[in-house]
C-alpha cells in the first residue's frame, strides 16, 4: 500500500468522499457517521459531537440509539483541511434543518452499511487498496492520534471508549518505531562522525 488509507479513499467528485475522509481523521464508527446531524457538525470549532449511533439488526432493523456507553458521547476534533470538504457536502448533500442528517445513502434514506457497501468497494477499486474494511479508517485515525502524541485519556476520549485497553494498543504501536527512530539518528550521527585518531595523535 504506497498511500495512507484516508488519502487514497479521499478521491474528488465521489460519492461518500466526506463520510471516508471524516472516518479517516475523526475515527469514528460506521453507525456513529450514519447519525450524524447538522447541529452536530460545527465547522468553526472544526468539532464533529457524537450524540447517537445507527444500528440495524434482523428483528428490530434500523433503529437510532445512544452510544454504548457513556464515554461514547463525545466530541472529537478534526483537521482544517476539512472544513471545505464538510461545508460542500453540508451544502450541496446533506438533509436540511438543523436535525437534517449529513449524511444519506445514494437515493437520500438513512445510510445503511449494506447499502454502502457497493460504494466501498468501487473505491477500493478505483484506488487500488485492495482488501481494506471500512473499520480499518478508523484504525487509521487512532494511529494517526497516537502518532502524534496523544496520551492515553485523549486516546480514549476521540475513540469513545472507557476502558484503556484499545488505547494503549495504539500507544504500543507507535512506541514500537522507538528502534527505528534510534537507528535513524545514529544514521545521522555516522555522516558527521570523525575518524578515531591514532596511536600517534593524528
Amino acid at each position: 500500500m504506497t498511500r495512507p488509507v484516508g488519502q487514497a479513499l479521499g478521491r474528488r467528485s465521489d460519492f461518500g468522499r466526506e463520510l471516508r475522509l471524516l472516518a479517516a481523521f475523526s475515527a469514528l464508527r460506521f453507525g456513529e457517521l450514519a447519525a450524524l446531524q447538522r447541529r452536530d457538525i460545527d465547522l468553526e470549532a472544526r468539532t464533529v459531537s457524537v450524540r447517537r449511533s445507527y444500528a440495524e439488526t434482523r428483528t428490530d432493523g434500523m433503529t437510532v440509539k445512544a452510544p454504548k456507553s457513556a464515554a461514547g458521547v463525545r466530541t472529537v476534533a478534526f483537521p482544517a483541511s476539512l472544513v471545505p470538504e464538510l461545508a460542500h457536502h453540508l451544502a450541496e448533500h446533506a438533509e436540511a434543518g438543523r436535525t437534517g442528517l449529513v449524511f444519506v445513502g445514494a437515493r437520500g434514506g438513512v445510510l445503511r452499511r449494506n447499502n454502502f457497501r457497493r460504494i466501498w468497494l468501487r473505491a477500493l477499486d478505483a484506488t487500488g487498496l485492495g482488501d481494506v474494511h471500512f473499520h480499518d479508517l478508523r484504525h487509521t485515525g487512532n494511529t494517526l492520534a497516537a502518532t502524534g502524541g496523544a496520551t492515553t485519556r485523549e486516546l480514549m476520549h476521540r475513540m469513545g471508549h472507557s476502558s484503556v485497553r484499545a488505547a494503549l494498543i495504539y500507544q504500543h504501536l507507535v512506541n514500537g518505531r522507538d528502534h527505528q527512530i534510534a537507528d535513524y539518528v545514529d544514521g545521522q550521527i555516522k555522516k558527521v562522525k570523525r575518524p578515531p585518531r591514532d596511536s600517534s595523535g593524528t
